[in-house]
């Protein structure tokens, strides 16, 4: 039976309450229920996209266990299972169990009728070589001629049948015998011993030869040895295998599956929960205080986006300064909002949008909560400041969206949750670890402590305080919408609506203050810190700033005074002063200045009715302005009967003396060319084109046979010639055709290759990658550039250029 059936079967022999269960595990495939068979409803569990989607969610013990049962190549009793994984204690047995019943309620796991252990095909597939091991011998032998088989047999001392199948058989038994193979492998050569046990116990990692077909009379000793006795397997592509069952019993009896049940230990501080409320209040405030300060930044400056895309470390900066928030804050702040729809790309800007208007009249805790909940499924880490080469990372970039990073917060999420009661992490930090193990396929690639970006996220949060799960955390892990509501009314107060304004020019606001008024203070003041408690310092600029706007002082004074009373002396005296010098000098914009000694002259001008298009002002009884330029003036003065004159810059009367015209200076000789009698000889004369009637060459044109270039993949031709150009097509955008054929036939064949790279940062490099592994949409390889193995995207790989050399 296959996958399907026995999934079929097992799946109609459950109760409802068992098989409620499983639907709610997989609620991505299965949810909401349709009416249906069970065949139907194995198919939608077994479908690629859900498999996917399940896998992150399983902890560390739930992929040791499935990878054994992929190694044991499914189905499998539980009894080869326990063994492989060591499980002999009572208590073992349980935790396995308990790892198995999980991985049933998943559907990935199941048992048949035969008292064997079935899994998702797609879930073995999870592993190229799991615990490291390759395939059977029998498959590895599949295509070997008799007479090998026969010569295998003799060289360990068996009597080889009379039959190909025989022959198989006898060596397949012969290899499934730990003992006997431990035994010929004690007693040969001591290179063949070093060779195959480094082998078995370094994992998958063919030997590979310089020619295919059969090794050549100069192979080293121990791998002639191991090749005519089976131990190797030598296939196709001339590389020498290690079949299973020789890995194993060279590892010898006392090696087990890695098995971990039970989640690493914490340090452990007692805290209370009135203790945890109040720093994540304290967080949970001043995150929404800075966020709303970062939104009101991009409001009054759009910041601007870099020509490879995102929001630069300038910006970045510049934004923090104006919101005084660091650079995680305003990092996190952005990527939230866009998120929900609050910034939106203008152009060449990154501007909010009408949403944000409406966000900005919430509540503290109804806008804390919208980027909260935008923040627990956000496909990337948005606190990462810089890349695998430690360059900064825009912001709002828009990567590819990133499973690991969402996995990690998840992850957290869990293991602060089963955190004992009362008890907290000592240090947030030590949480990292537990993370692995939660979610083991979790991204924390550029951290170092593990985690350390995601766990800094949910502090500044107040998700995580004093190192245990809050309030607010335990209703977003859970995804309660209306629970995560009424805790952050309970924990964030209502926005602040009044300042208490100092005789040292400074206005403190405690906690988050309403948008109104952090609009008034933000067009009289300079704001100097953001947080649970906010400070803005009055100052000449500030003031005068507030009036360039448009304010008076009587308006500046009486606003201030609304929200915070009578305001001191020192306050007062400093809107005076500045409004009384506002203004003394005027500037006016004029493309020409006109004077005269004669003023009613100038008057005349100005009242003047065809000058009217000239945009005349008089400033003063002997000056006019102009919005009209110099010569444009000039014209329309001379064509009215005036007889005006031109200055120059230094105020000297400009000349209008016409030059005479001189022709330009010869042209030289073009290379190539000859001088012949005082004339220019071209060594190689260009043909003059004959003249063409375009009806004539219309009709030519319209009867020439369409030479339409053969069809590709990429428009729906000929099929993909592999299945890795098909899979490099989906995620290398940018690539043509051509470069995609070239990328996939390098990953395939194991050949080094030379792209042009884009990085997050926008720096654009050229490297050269060898040791290609294809997990899309990655492309794993040993970059020369860096002398170390990076992680490239796929999509940011811009061309490919001539292969390396090996």
């Amino acid at each position: 039976m296959n996958s399907r059936s026995t999934l079929a079967t097992w799946l109609g022999s459950l109760d409802g309450s068992r098989l409620a269960r499983v639907l709610e595990a997989r609620k991505d495939a299965a949810w909401p229920p349709e009416p249906g068979s069970m065949g139907e409803l194995a198919d939608r569990l077994q479908r690629p996209g859900s498999v996917a989607l399940a896998l992150p969610q399983l902890a560390l013990p739930h992929l040791q266990v499935a990878e054994a049962l992929a190694a044991l190549r499914a189905p499998a009793s539980r009894d080869a299972l326990a063994e492989l994984l060591g499980a002999a204690d009572d208590d073992t047995t349980r935790e396995l169990e308990a790892v198995l019943e999980a991985l049933a309620d998943h559907a990935l796991v199941w048992p048949d009728g035969a008292e064997k252990l079935c899994m998702a095909e797609l879930l073995r597939q999870a592993w190229d070589a799991p615990l490291g091991l390759d395939v059977q011998l029998e498959e590895l032998l599949s295509g070997t001629a008799s007479d090998e088989l026969r010569g295998m047999l003799a060289a360990l001392g068996v009597k080889p049948p009379s039959s190909k199948s025989r022959r198989l058989a006898a060596l397949v038994e012969h290899h499934s015998d730990p003992s006997r193979v431990s035994s010929v492998v004690a007693k040969g050569p001591a290179a063949a011993r070093k060779l195959l046990e480094g082998r078995a116990g370094a994992g998958l990692r063919p030997l590979r030869f310089d020619m295919f077909g059969s090794p050549g009379p100069d192979l080293e000793l121990g791998a002639r040895w191991a090749l005519d006795r089976g131990f190797l397997i030598q296939d196709r592509y001339g590389q020498a295998r290690m079949p299973a069952e020789v890995a194993l019993a060279l590892r010898g009896p006392g090696w087990h599956a890695p098995l971990q049940t039970v989640p690493p230990s914490v340090g452990l501080a007692p805290v209370t929960l009135r203790e945890v409320d109040h720093e994540a209040s304290a967080a949970a405030s001043a995150f929404t205080s800075g966020a709303a300060s970062v939104l009101s930044a991009c409001s009054a400056t759009a910041p601007a986006r870099l020509k490879s895309g995102g929001i630069g470390a300038r910006e970045l900066a510049r934004i923090g300064k104006a919101a005084q928030a660091d650079d995680a804050v305003v990092r996190l702040t952005l990527e939230t909002a866009y998120a929900v729809g609050l910034l939106a790309r203008d152009g060449d800007r990154v501007a909010p949008t009408e949403a944000y208007d409406a966000w900005a009249e919430q509540e503290p805790p109804e806008q804390f909560a919208v980027l909260l909940q935008a923040w627990r499924n956000l496909p990337l880490t948005p606190a990462q400041a810089r890349d695998e080469d430690n360059k900064a990372l825009p912001a709002l970039v828009g990567a590819p969206p990133c499973n690991g990073c969402v996995q990690a917060r998840h992850g957290l999420l869990a293991a602060a949750s089963r955190l004992p009661a009362g008890q907290g992490a000592r240090a947030a930090s030590d949480l990292g670890p537990l993370i692995a193990w939660y979610r083991p396929l979790a991204d924390s690639s550029l951290d170092e402590p593990p985690f350390a970006t995601v766990i800094r996220e949910a502090e500044l949060l107040g998700v995580l305080a004093r190192g245990a799960l809050s309030a607010i955390g335990i209703h977003l892990r859970t995804g309660d919408t209306e629970g995560l509501g009424i805790e952050c009314r309970r924990l964030l107060p209502s926005a602040t609506t009044t300042a208490r304004i100092g005789a040292d020019l400074t206005a403190i606001v405690t906690g988050t203050p309403s948008a109104r008024l952090a609009s008034l203070l933000d067009s009289v003041a300079e704001r100097e810190t953001s947080a649970t408690a906010s400070v803005w310092r009055f100052s000449a600029s500030s003031v005068r700033r507030a009036l360039d706007a448009g304010r008076t002082p009587e308006d500046i004074a009486a606003d201030l005074t609304a929200v915070a009373g009578p305001l001191p002396q020192p306050l007062s005296y400093l809107i005076a002063d500045t409004a009384r010098g506002h203004g003394r000098v005027r500037i006016a914009p004029a493309a020409c200045v006109l004077h005269s000694d004669e003023p009613a002259l100038l008057a005349e001008l100005t009242a003047h009715r065809k000058l009217a298009k000239l945009g005349l002002r008089q400033v003063a009884p002997t000056v006019l302005i102009s919005r009209s330029p110099l010569d444009t003036t000039l014209a329309a003065l001379r064509a009215e009967g005036y007889a005006p004159v031109a200055e120059t810059a230094e105020g000297t009367v400009r000349i209008a003396k016409a030059r005479p015209r001189r022709a330009a200076a010869p042209v030289p000789a073009p290379r190539g060319s000859k001088v012949r009698g005082g004339r220019i000889a071209v060594a190689h004369p260009a043909k003059k084109a004959a003249a063409v009637d375009p009806s004539t060459l219309a009709t030519r044109l319209l009867a020439a046979p369409p030479a339409a270039p053969a069809p590709e993949p990429l428009d729906g031709g000929v099929p993909f010639a592999t299945d890795t150009e098909e899979i490099v097509t989906a995620w290398a955008k940018r690539l043509p055709y051509s470069d995609i054929r070239q990328l996939a036939h390098a990953i395939d064949a194991g050949q080094a290759i030379t792209v042009e790279y884009v990085a997050t940062s926008g720096s654009r490099t050229v490297r050269t990658l060898s040791h290609l592994a294809l997990d899309p949409p990655y492309l794993e390889a040993w970059c020369h550039l860096r002398d170390s193995e990076r992680v490239f995207t796929l999509s940011r790989i811009h061309s490919v250029m001539s292969i390396a050399p090996e």
